[in-house]
């Protein structure tokens, strides 16, 4: 899949060393494609991504892989920060108020099998923006279908429940950094329980104890 080259001045070298071992999701926000791309390749914006994806499945690359885009902000993933050093950033076209286009989805999964293989980057290492920044963000929120990305080995997010064990411990062992409890559940939610709603209840605890033993499973 050959994307059309649309260069932003948004970016620089990837620290100490640093090679990308995550692909971090975020939905733009915005209108529509063109302003997103106004946005991310204004250099006063100081914000960038390697990709975006169009609602028709277009695919545009604003930064070169090997170097480190200015998507993720500030955070942490299982321990670890500056995520801009360590990931690839893809921005879907969406205002996180609607689904997420079956054409969008099928560039996105073509996208993620082949930078996945280039980087050697497995299933778990693929992440949400709101799951690195609890605090601060929300995207690609609870309209992506993360377990359609699942079914193809392009991410983890197990079906099923577990027991129902203490929450925050099951959040620490899937990844999350520290935040508030609140957001820390909503983060978790977007992406692994999007019905759920309210306060945490018995199905919050069983669902993450499915999923925090999903990604025991899988990490070295």
């Amino acid at each position: 899949m050959q994307p059309i080259w649309h260069p932003s001045p948004n970016f620089g070298p990837r620290r100490n060393g640093l090679r990308p071992s995550l692909i971090v999701l975020h939905y733009t926000g915005m209108r529509d494609t063109e302003a997103a791309l106004e946005r991310l390749c204004d250099r006063g914006a100081e914000v960038s991504a390697h990709y975006v994806i169009s609602p028709s499945g277009q695919l545009m690359q604003l930064v070169e892989e090997s170097l480190r885009a200015w998507h993720a902000g500030a955070g942490s993933w299982d321990g670890q920060s500056d995520i801009n050093s360590r990931s690839i950033g893809v921005e879907l076209v969406n205002s996180g108020a609607q689904p997420f286009p079956e054409p969008q989805m099928r560039c996105l999964e073509a996208l993620l099998q082949g930078v996945m293989a280039r980087w050697q980057i497995a299933p778990h290492q693929v992440i949400a923006h709101s799951d690195m920044a609890p605090e601060r963000k929300e995207d690609p929120g609870p309209r992506f279908d993360w377990r359609r990305l699942n079914r193809l080995s392009l991410a983890v997010c197990p079906d099923g429940m577990g027991d129902d064990l203490p929450l925050a411990p099951s959040l620490d062992a899937i990844g999350y950094p520290q935040a508030s409890a609140e957001k820390r559940l909503q983060a978790f939610r977007f992406r692994f329980h999007p019905t759920a709603q309210g306060d945490e209840g018995v199905a919050d605890r069983c669902r993450a104890a499915a999923v925090a033993a999903a990604f025991r499973a899988v990490r070295p």
